[in-house]
């Protein structure tokens, strides 16, 4: 086990920890519902309905839907299937606020490594759109890149600027991190 750095005032400890959890359970709340809001527009602009996206998605995870044939005929919405993927969109979106005050709180702590930190964050939107984009190959007539590019930027600014509001001094300290002089 690695020596961990302690606090004269363990309470200061705790109440930071649970700054961070509560930020981190806010941060993906906001992203989760930046992404399903810019969908449902996304989808209502297309003509095709606010829930035609999340119900494809929950119809390609849960149901195994891969017929990109199909996509053109009227479906019936799968209403099962839209709850169990607006589930599963919202614990990891909940799981990467976590991710993501963890990191702010890290360069909070360690100003030396904020560089490191924004790294870190940029890397982890890189991999989810990867990820998201892979994931969705079979449907990509309906669902673009560009659109998974556009709904995730939302859920960073929308998300980002609550961290900024909250914990002033946080776009300063990952964007123009410097070695501290002494």
């Amino acid at each position: 086990m690695g020596a961990q750095a302690t606090h004269p005032n363990p309470e200061v400890t705790v109440s930071s920890t649970n700054h961070t959890a509560r930020d981190g359970l806010i941060v993906g709340l906001i992203g989760f519902v930046s992404v399903a809001v810019f969908y449902a527009v996304f989808d209502v602009l297309a003509a095709r309905g606010s829930l035609y996206t999340v119900d494809l998605l929950g119809k390609s995870v849960f149901r195994g839907l891969r017929d990109t044939s199909v996509l053109g005929l009227p479906m019936q919405l799968d209403m099962t299937a839209i709850a169990l993927y607006s589930g599963l969109h919202l614990v990891l979106s909940l799981v990467i606020g976590q991710i993501v005050t963890g990191v702010v709180g890290f360069a909070e702590r360690q100003p030396a490594r904020a560089a490191l930190a924004l790294l870190v964050i940029i890397a982890g939107f890189v991999v989810t759109i990867f990820a998201v984009g892979v994931l969705t190959v079979p449907i990509r007539p309906l669902l673009p890149w560009w659109s998974i590019v556009v709904a995730n930027m939302f859920a960073v600014l929308f998300a980002g600027a609550y961290l900024i509001r909250k914990r002033p001094g946080t776009w300063s300290r990952l964007v123009l991190s410097r070695e501290p002089r002494g």
